[in-house]
């Protein structure tokens, strides 16, 4: 089978290209990629007016299966990240049962398979049951193929435990994804300030996320190890990371499009559909959080696509449950927010959206278009402006605060493997 793109813009931030050429794909990797290529293909895609880039990588999503499948399945959300344009991701461990065990894993794998939409690497739990109580077996889980280490949705609370963690999952060459959440200073619905004293509801103290991000900092540069903050939405987190990062310390972190397209504000208009963990903050975290893209302190841009049913985001504020979508918006969001206002270009976000990942996952044949690396392809319109709604979405769940609002760029079609998964 042989696809030949013709006529695209080729964004690579690798060979720092950004302009028009043609690829060609033969079964499951680029052959060749030339100003021209007229050879005879099975499939020609005319791209003109479209941009083709690596197929984009989201270190951490939720898939919710095992256990919460009227939430999503692995079949629904594969069916969602694909028509965002993503070709791998990668579903943390807090299902029911836990992927504590190679075959709960192995389950999730083999289920990924049969769906066959796009790359599933799952996540194994640091902790059984992500209790916190008792680490698992490293060396197992990354032989059953967990592609790194998280308790995601739970912080790993023992600061022992946490060290021994991360030092193990070193010893796999691989590192531990902290959810960073002091426990202590966390009660509350959404951001501690003046929108949560407006709704009467508790607030949410920055410094839950910012202390024990500085703890996994510490582990990292006292032991030589890697480490891995989630999901960063604080300018103090930010800061601490690039300080960290300054003098060495094997630290890297991610963010969501939610955090550099909305502030706490955002809660008065989308209510519960703009609640998540870490919560909205304020507009000089935003523009941090903008600024630690700009300059490399933020890794790579994840969605933590986290579907949650109608009915319990229905729930009052304080008792709906933290998180949002975000397979679906996550490249036009960043086009939008990132790209429009020109703080970042295009191969900056090709950098953290597929170069990146593809590195820090330690995936060697994808993250770039290069001749031999596997094809896996989002190619997109930049131009085309649309507003989001409700019914385009296609994950089970539609827990957004991007319904509604006026987004531009779209994605034409995913390459996963050579195969067309996704075409508008």
């Amino acid at each position: 089978m042989t696809i030949l793109l013709k006529n695209g813009t080729i964004i690579d931030y690798a060979s720092r290209c950004n302009q028009k050429m043609d690829i060609l794909v033969e079964d499951n990797k680029i052959v060749k990629i030339a100003n021209q290529i007229n050879d005879v293909a099975d499939n020609t895609i005319d791209c003109t007016g479209l941009m083709v880039m690596p197929g984009m990588i989201d270190m951490h999503c939720h898939l919710r299966q095992p256990g919460f499948e009227y939430k999503e399945t692995i079949e629904t959300g594969s069916k969602s990240a694909v028509k965002g344009g993503f070709t791998t991701i990668c579903p943390m461990p807090n299902t029911k049962p836990t992927p504590d065990n190679k075959e709960v894993l192995k389950e999730i794998i083999e289920e990924a398979k049969r769906v066959n939409l796009c790359n599933v690497l799952p996540y194994a739990s640091v902790s059984k049951g992500e209790k916190g109580e008792e680490l698992v077996d490293f060396e197992e889980m990354k032989q059953a193929g967990a592609i790194a280490f998280s308790d995601d949705g739970m912080p790993v609370v023992n600061a022992k435990m946490m060290r021994q963690a991360m030092i193990n999952a070193d010893l796999q060459d691989s590192f531990v994804a902290s959810h960073c959440e002091e426990k202590s200073v966390a009660a509350g619905a959404i951001n501690a300030g003046e929108v949560a004293d407006k709704l009467g509801v508790e607030g949410v103290l920055p410094e839950a996320e910012e202390i024990m991000a500085a703890r996994e900092i510490v582990i990292s540069e006292t032991n030589q190890v890697r480490g891995h903050i989630c999901h960063i939405s604080t300018k103090t987190s930010v800061a601490m990371i690039r300080d960290a990062k300054k003098r060495g310390v094997k630290i890297t972190c991610e963010t969501c499009p939610h955090y550099y397209s909305f502030t706490v504000k955002e809660v008065l208009t989308s209510g519960t559909n703009a609640k998540m963990n870490p919560p909205l903050r304020e507009e000089e975290d935003r523009l941090a959080i903008i600024k630690g893209l700009q300059d490399g302190t933020i890794d790579a841009i994840i969605t933590d696509h986290a579907p949650h049913s109608e009915e319990e985001k229905q729930k009052p504020l304080s008792q709906a449950p933290n998180g949002i979508i975000g397979f679906e918006t996550a490249l036009a969001a960043s086009i939008t927010n990132l790209i429009e206002p020109k703080h970042l270009s295009y191969l900056d976000l090709v950098r953290l959206t597929s170069y990146t990942p593809a590195k820090l996952l330690k995936l060697d044949t994808k993250g770039q278009l290069k001749e031999g690396y596997d094809a896996d392809i989002t190619i997109f319109d930049p131009n085309m402006e649309y507003v989001y709604e409700k019914e385009s979405i296609v994950s089970k769940s539609q827990n957004t605060p991007f319904i509604g609002k006026t987004l531009k760029g779209k994605v034409m079609y995913t390459i996963v493997g050579g195969r067309i998964v996704y075409e508008k």
